[in-house]
This record gives C-alpha cells, structure tokens and sequence, in this order.
C-alpha cells in the first residue's frame, strides 16, 4: 500500500527520524498561512502517489507568504503521471551543504531486507542502480537481529569520511530499520537526507510502502490509504477479492495463483507482446470472480485481448467457465478471448464452452502466441 509523503514524514517523526515540521493544505490559502506560520522561505511539494514531482513541476520555493499562494496555486489541480494534486506539503527550506540517499527494502534474492545508502541524494536509485551500481553502499540486515550498530557505523563511514556525519548517518540508519520493522513495510526511503550548512541532518523527503498482507496488524495504518489516488480498476478487484495490478500492456491476463500468472506474463513477454495486468483470481470456484475479472479488464481501453490461463486445483475449470459463459452472453466482450482450462472438470469445462466464441489452447506456448496474435490483429484492424 502507497502512502503519501506528508504521512510517511509523519510516521517516520514518530520513530525519532529528525523530520522537519510540516502542514498539509488543499487550497492556496492553507499554503499561504502555513508559510506565514513558519515565517520563513517554504517548499511546496505536490503530493501524490508518482515519483518525478520535481521534473513535473511539483516541487516549489517559495520566498514568502504570497509566494506559497501562488506556487500552491500552480501545483494544485495539476496531475503528475495521470493522478491530480489535491493536497501540498508546506515545510521550511533548509539550507543544504550535502545530500544522500538511505532506503531499506526487501531483497528477494537474498530473502532479507537491505540497507542501500548512496552518496549522491536526490536523485533516481533504480536509475542509480542500473548505471552505475557500484555508488550504491548496500548492507543486508540480520533477519533476527535486525541492523546492528556496528553495521551500520560500517556502511555510513563509507559515505562519510567526517566522524560526527557518519555517527549521525549511523543512528538514522538505525532508526529507520527500526521503523521497518514494526511497520512492516516494504520500503522504507528518505531522498534525500541532507546535511545542513549548519550541520544538522535532517529529512526532508521520504517515502513508504506498507505491506497491505499484514495490515491486519496495524489496523490504523489502512486508514492513511488513499482512494481518490488508486487505481479504479485496482480498487474494485481488492474489494471483490481479485489480486490485479494495471500495466501498459494490451494482452490482458487472467490466471489463477501468482506463480502461473508471473510465467504466463514473463512468456508474453518473450513472444514479443506486452501484458496489460496482472490479475490472480486465487485458489477459489467462484464465477463470480471470473465475470469480474472480465468487467475489470475491459474497463481499459489498451486491452487488445484477453487471455485466461487455469491450472484447476482447488479452482475448479467449469465454474471458470461457467463465469465465461455468463459474460459472453449478458455483456458479450469487445476483445477476442483466448482461453487454457488444465486441470480440475477440464473436459466438463471444454463441453460448456464447445459453442463460446473464443479460441482454445492446451498449451502455454501455444495459448500466450494466440492471444498475441489476436491483440495484434485487433490493433491492425482499429
């Protein structure tokens, strides 16, 4: 689960990360009063769930009381990656003499958290990464210790060289992999982290991503998700049960168990499509979970087929069909249906939609190449 950065600053000041003060406001006129409550040169930053605020124009200094009106006045109502700006952060303008990046996230790999500190903050990570890996300080956390003080001590003096920074460095190190942990995230970032000319660190950015599976745990924390910022599509499928998550593919998928789904959309992608989602609909017999995975799907526009992959287990491959038939006949799709039913009830299945307009596959080669030829041919025709 996303969060927006006003409330990631705000959980992170509760686990004693040195946060500066900030105010949340949703009209110029809130901006203006906080800038006059700070009485001080202030950032305006856009809040919403995207990265590249800045490179979009959400980010802004304001030199004054008038100043914040009008760059809130700029920032509100502006959408970043397609999501509209309802809410700017207010907060003091620091003087800054240095930056860096601290972040801990899990490594799959390695099935442990990692700490990653960059000397260069600011800036993209992924892209970081990927160009120029060996900037990034990386140091896996004990699954039952968590980050010891000496580990952390460790990696901060290779981003500092000056003992009081890298002391300091070290306890934020310390308290974020402290705040990880109780808050079962995901992510954990602040970019930057900056050192002030005065010599204080402070953070002035950061960002959080919550387990939504343990949730159940931290009853408070799904009240900081926000609707208006999610995904429609995304919205729905969590409330009828369906895992999906919408990609910018036009070969729509829908399998059962998200170790299919992955293959099934890693071998799109070694055809030479592009998947437009993932979409689990889980171990459950339900039609109901087929008809609306369908309503989901459809409801994009880039959707040039649809592709149903099931290994019926505990899913049984009639009631998958069955939840086909009643869309086919009371909301018949506007995209060619390619479908793979092995498994449970499987010739039960193949009997029910022997008369379906669709196409059939027993294979997963020869199910995801069909689909990708019907995507491509539904393009060339519109």
């Amino acid at each position: 689960m996303n969060i927006h950065e006003y409330q990631a600053r705000d959980l992170l000041r509760r686990h004693d990360l040195p946060v500066p003060p900030q105010v949340v406001a949703s009209t110029p006129e809130e901006a203006a009063n906080a800038a006059r409550e700070f009485d001080t040169p202030v950032v305006v930053k856009a809040q919403v769930h995207a990265g590249g605020r800045g490179k979009a124009g959400g980010v802004k200094l304001a030199q004054s009381v008038d100043d914040a009106r009008a760059r809130a006045e700029e920032i509100l109502g502006m959408q970043i990656k397609g999501l509209d700006v309802r809410r700017v952060l207010v907060a003091p303008a620091v003087d800054i003499a240095r930056e860096v990046y601290v972040g801990i996230t899990l490594d799959r790999a390695a099935a442990r958290p990692v700490l990653m500190l960059c000397a260069e903050g600011g800036v993209d990570i992924e892209e970081v990464a990927r160009l120029t890996p060996e900037k990034i300080v990386r140091t896996h956390l004990d699954p039952v210790r968590g980050l010891q003080p000496f580990a952390a001590r460790a990696a901060s003096f290779q981003v500092f060289s000056e003992g009081r920074a890298a002391l300091g460095l070290a306890r934020v190190c310390l308290r974020l992999a402290a705040a990880f942990a109780a808050l079962d995230a995901t992510l954990v970032e602040i970019n930057p982290l900056v050192v002030t000319t005065a010599g204080d660190i402070l953070a002035i950015d950061a960002k959080i991503n919550l387990d939504d599976n343990a949730l159940t745990r931290h009853p408070k924390l799904e009240s900081l998700r926000d609707l208006d910022a999610e995904d429609a599509r995304e919205r729905k499928a969590r409330a009828r049960g369906l895992s999906y998550i919408h990609l910018d593919g036009d070969v729509a998928c829908v399998v059962n168990g998200a170790g299919l789904a992955m293959a099934t959309m890693d071998l799109i992608q070694h055809y030479g499509g592009s998947p437009a989602n993932f979409l689990d609909i889980g171990g459950s017999s339900n039609p109901e979970k087929v008809t609306t995975a369908l309503e989901i799907i459809q409801s994009d526009p880039n959707v040039r087929a649809i592709l149903f992959n099931i290994f019926g287990g505990i899913t049984r491959c009639d009631d998958v069909a069955q939840g086909l038939l009643t869309v086919i006949e009371t909301s018949p799709p506007r995209v060619p249906l390619v479908v793979r039913l092995i498994g449970t009830n499987e010739e039960r299945a193949r009997e029910m939609l022997a008369g379906a307009k669709l196409e059939t596959a027993s294979g997963m080669d020869e199910v995801v190449q069909k689909a990708i030829a019907a995507a491509r041919s539904a393009g060339e025709a519109s």
